[in-house]
């Protein structure tokens, strides 16, 4: 069933907190600024729902950025189906492929980022996961010719504009929310759908806008609310 508007109205609206709710935000951005920053500089060992995970220089650390993280949580919370193929999109560190490989038969990653492509390597090697995670490079679905999953996971760049390098991609794009719907549907077996993580800090409208005039039906099937940011993960039908 389609989503109602009142269900998406909150990814679609800005931030808009009060004046203590925004101060608690610019403590832990300096927080992030003064003690935390140094953890994307070099090589980290992080722990998602128990999974060590390690994180390269320039790959966007799911524990410190909290969507990877979000997105593990729910793939543990509420399993895919024993029989899918999984296309992990922008897969980052690996997280939500590796989580994914638990229940699933098989997992194709794939990221434009080199740095994020060896790292989802290497964590496939270190849980003894390399022969259900195949690891590809590429932009969106380019690497992927004519094949099609039963589930996409998609955790997308959220801000609009030009990426400065390769982890900058992990934040920004011009084009990433139309490109992505217009080729979803070839991608997709015939009762596949998309989980798609998007935040009320970034354009989650251009994302919406993009599923609905592709024809997807949307629905919201998991929210989390921090102090300065909302998460919700949708699901394209």
């Amino acid at each position: 069933m389609e989503a109602q508007p009142q269900a998406l109205q909150p990814i679609l609206d800005a931030p808009g907190y009060g004046a203590i709710r925004l101060g608690i935000g610019r403590l832990l951005h300096w927080h992030y600024r003064l003690f935390q920053q140094q953890r994307h500089r070099g090589f980290v060992l992080e722990r998602v729902e128990g999974l060590p995970l390690l994180v390269a220089p320039g790959v966007l650390n799911p524990r410190l950025m909290r969507t990877g993280e979000f997105f593990a949580q729910q793939l543990r919370a509420h399993p895919l189906p024993l029989d899918a193929d999984v296309l992990d999109m922008g897969s980052g560190s690996g997280v939500c492929a590796l989580f994914a490989a638990r229940y699933t038969r098989r997992v194709v990653a794939v990221d434009i980022n080199p740095a994020a492509v060896r790292c989802t390597r290497i964590n496939s090697l270190m849980h003894q996961c390399e022969d259900r995670i195949e690891v590809l490079q590429g932009d969106l679905f380019a690497p992927l010719g004519g094949r099609r999953f039963d589930v996409v996971l998609f955790n997308p760049p959220f801000l609009h504009g030009t990426p400065a390098n390769d982890g900058d991609r992990a934040w920004r794009s011009t084009d990433v929310a139309q490109r992505f719907a217009c080729q979803l549907r070839n991608h997709l077996t015939p009762s596949g759908y998309a989980l798609v993580l998007l935040s009320n800090y970034g354009g989650a409208g251009a994302f919406i806008s993009q599923f609905h005039s592709h024809g997807f039906a949307i629905s919201v099937v998991g929210e989390r609310e921090f102090v300065n940011e909302r998460l919700a993960i949708v699901r394209l039908s």
